[in-house]
C-alpha cells in the first residue's frame, strides 16, 4: 500500500488555484479511479497518463489506484493535470522518491508516447504557484520561456516524461529529439486554439504591424486631434460620419499610438491572451497594445465572456490595455453594447454561469463607430437621404443613452474634400511623432498621479478631480452652464474635467485652463466653441 501527492495548478477564468493530487494505491482487483469534481478532457486522462507510464519504460501498477485532486469544491478541467497525476502514481508506487515532487507545481498534458505536450495558461498557472509559495515548477519544454517570466520561480522544461523521471531519480537524462530546423513542431498544434483570434478580430499590435500610418489620413484634424486625447487619457471615443470619411483607418491607427506596456500590464495582458489559446509560439510576452475589433454580429457572450462550464474571456478581456473597437456600433444587439455599460466603469467583468463566478480583467480603450443612419447620407451635404426620419431615429437610439454616457469624446469625421485627398502642400504628423507626444501626456500624468491607485486620467475619480485636483478659477463656467441647461449628467462633468487634464498634459500646463474645458466639451458634446483650433487642432 503506498500514498503520494504531487501539486499542479487548476485555472478558474484567469487566476490560479494550487491544487493537490493525492495518489493512492491498496490491494484489490487493478483499477483507476479519479476524483475531485474532474470534467471530461480530465477524466480521460486515466487512460492517456497509463499509455505514457508504460511508453516511458516504467511499470504500471496493477492494484487500486484511486487519484483525488483537492480541494474538491473547485471545478477541473483541461489536460494540463496529466504530468502531476502521473509523477504522484509513480511516487506512490516507490518509483519516484516523494520527497522529490513534494515542492514541486508540475503542469503539462501526456501525449501516449510519453511526450509531454503544452497547454494553455501557464502564465496564470505560475503566477498562482508563485503567491501560493512554491519556487519550482515543471512545464512543457515549449512553454518555458513563458513560465520564465514569473520572477523568483525556478523553471524545468521537459519533452518527455522519460526526461522528468530521470531527472527526479538521478538517472542519466536521454536526449530527445527536436523537429528540424525549419520544420513546425506538432507538440504545438493544441497550444493556440483554432480561430479564437479570427473570432474576436483580435490582432496584436496589427495595425501597427501592418505598416500603417497617421500620415496615410488625409485631413481629420478633429479626429486627429481626438485620437490623440483618447490615446493620452485613455478616453472612450465615438466617431460617427458617413461611409467612407476614414471612421476605420482612424480607428485601426489608435494602437499604434499608445504608450507601449509596463511588466506589470504586459504580464496581465499575456495571462489573459495564454488562457485564450491565442498567445503565438515563441512571442512569450505581449509587449504592445492588443488591438480587438469583432464583427457586429458577436453575441454577448463572446463580448463579454462565456461558453460552457467556467466562461473563457471575451473580446473585452482580450482588449485589456489595449482598444476594443466596435465598427458600424448600432448594428451590435442592444443587449450586447448594454452589457459593456459595467466593464467601461469598472474595468473588470464578472461573469456568472452554473459552474461557477469568474471575474475577468477588461480595462480597455473603447472605440465606436457608426454613420448616421441606414443609407449613411443623412446630413450630408449634396446628398439626397432615402431613409424616413422614424427609421433615422431607430437607428441612432440602438446606441442606448447610459451607453454614450460613458463616451468621453464623440466626433464627427466629415468627408475629405479634394484639397486635403490629392493637395500635396499639406504635411500630415506620423504616428512616431503623435506616439512621442502622447507618451510624454502619460508621463505627466503618472507623475502627478504618483503614489495613487491610478495611472491615467480616465482612472482618477471625479470627486478627487473637484476636491484634490482642481482646475484654473473660472475655467468650468461653461461646463456649469451646459450642466443647469441639461446638456451634461453630473457622470459627464466628471468625464469633461478627465479629458480637460489630458488636454492640459499635452499642452504642458499644470492644470486646465478655461481653454482646455472648452476643447473637452466640444469634444464631448459636439458643439463647435472654437477650441480646437485655439488648440492646435486646425489644419497644418
Amino acid at each position: 500500500m503506498g500514498f503520494a501527492r504531487a501539486c499542479s495548478v487548476a485555472l478558474v477564468g484567469v487566476e490560479g488555484v494550487v491544487v493537490e493530487v493525492q495518489a493512492d494505491l491498496e490491494p484489490g482487483v487493478a483499477a483507476f479511479t479519479l476524483v475531485g469534481l474532474p470534467d471530461k478532457s480530465l477524466v480521460e486522462s486515466r487512460d492517456r497518463v497509463r499509455a505514457a507510464v508504460v511508453n516511458s519504460g516504467a511499470e504500471w501498477p496493477q492494484k487500486k489506484l484511486t487519484v483525488g485532486l483537492s480541494p474538491a469544491s473547485v471545478p477541473k478541467g483541461g489536460s494540463g493535470f496529466d504530468l502531476a497525476v502521473a509523477c504522484a502514481v509513480l511516487s506512490a508506487a516507490e518509483r519516484i522518491d516523494p520527497k522529490e515532487i513534494a515542492d514541486l507545481v508540475l503542469v503539462g498534458e501526456l501525449g501516449l508516447d510519453g511526450r509531454v505536450r503544452p497547454v494553455r495558461g501557464i502564465l496564470p498557472a505560475v503566477l498562482a504557484a508563485a503567491e501560493a509559495g512554491y519556487r519550482q515548477v515543471v512545464v512543457p519544454e515549449q512553454t518555458a520561456g513563458e513560465a520564465s517570466l514569473v520572477p523568483g520561480i525556478s523553471v524545468l522544461g521537459v519533452r518527455s516524461l522519460r526526461q522528468l523521471i530521470a531527472v527526479l531519480t538521478g538517472e542519466p537524462v536521454p536526449d530527445e529529439s527536436a523537429p528540424a530546423a525549419g520544420r513546425p513542431d506538432p507538440m504545438l498544434a493544441g497550444l493556440m486554439v483554432p480561430g479564437a483570434g479570427a473570432g474576436t478580430g483580435l490582432a496584436s499590435a496589427a495595425p501597427h504591424g501592418s505598416g500603417s500610418d497617421l500620415a496615410d489620413v488625409a485631413g481629420q484634424q478633429a479626429a486627429r486631434k481626438a485620437l490623440e486625447v483618447a490615446a493620452t487619457g485613455a478616453h472612450h471615443l465615438l466617431l460617427h460620419g458617413p461611409p467612407g470619411a476614414g471612421k476605420t483607418i482612424l480607428a485601426e491607427r489608435l494602437s499604434a499610438i499608445l504608450p507601449p506596456l509596463t511588466r506589470h500590464e504586459s504580464l496581465e495582458v499575456t495571462a489573459v491572451h495564454s488562457v485564450a489559446g491565442i498567445l503565438p509560439p515563441g512571442e512569450p510576452l505581449v509587449r504592445t497594445a492588443p488591438y480587438c475589433a469583432p464583427h457586429h454580429s458577436a453575441t454577448m457572450q463572446s463580448l463579454v465572456g462565456g461558453g460552457n462550464g467556467l466562461p473563457r474571456p471575451g473580446a473585452v478581456s482580450l482588449a485589456h490595455r489595449g482598444v476594443l473597437f466596435l465598427d458600424e456600433a448600432p448594428e451590435f444587439s442592444g443587449r450586447a453594447l448594454d452589457a459593456l455599460r459595467q466593464p467601461l466603469e469598472s474595468g473588470h467583468v464578472v461573469v456568472a454561469r452554473s459552474a461557477g463566478v469568474v471575474r475577468l480583467p477588461a480595462r480597455f480603450l473603447m472605440v465606436l463607430a457608426a454613420n448616421p443612419c441606414p443609407c449613411g447620407r443623412h446630413g450630408l451635404r449634396g446628398a439626397v437621404c432615402e431613409c424616413p426620419p422614424s427609421a433615422v431615429r431607430r437607428y441612432q437610439a440602438r446606441l442606448s443613452g447610459p451607453l454614450l454616457d460613458r463616451v468621453d469624446l464623440r466626433v464627427g469625421v466629415e468627408p475629405v474634400d479634394r484639397s486635403d485627398l490629392l493637395g500635396q502642400e499639406t504635411t500630415q504628423e506620423s504616428t512616431a511623432v503623435v506616439a512621442a507626444r502622447v507618451r510624454e501626456g502619460r508621463e505627466r500624468a503618472a507623475a502627478r498621479l504618483q503614489g495613487t491607485p491610478w495611472s491615467t486620467n480616465s482612472e482618477v475619480p471625479g470627486h478627487e478631480l473637484r476636491t484634490r485636483w482642481t482646475a484654473a478659477p473660472g475655467a468650468l463656467l461653461g461646463a456649469e452652464r451646459d450642466m443647469e441647461r441639461g446638456l451634461l449628467t453630473a457622470r459627464g462633468l466628471d468625464r469633461v474635467l478627465r479629458v480637460a487634464w489630458t488636454v492640459a498634459d499635452l499642452a504642458g500646463r499644470d492644470r486646465p485652463d478655461e481653454t482646455d474645458v472648452a476643447l473637452a466639451l466640444q469634444l464631448r458634446t459636439g458643439v463647435d466653441r472654437g477650441a480646437l483650433t485655439a488648440a492646435g487642432g486646425g489644419p497644418r
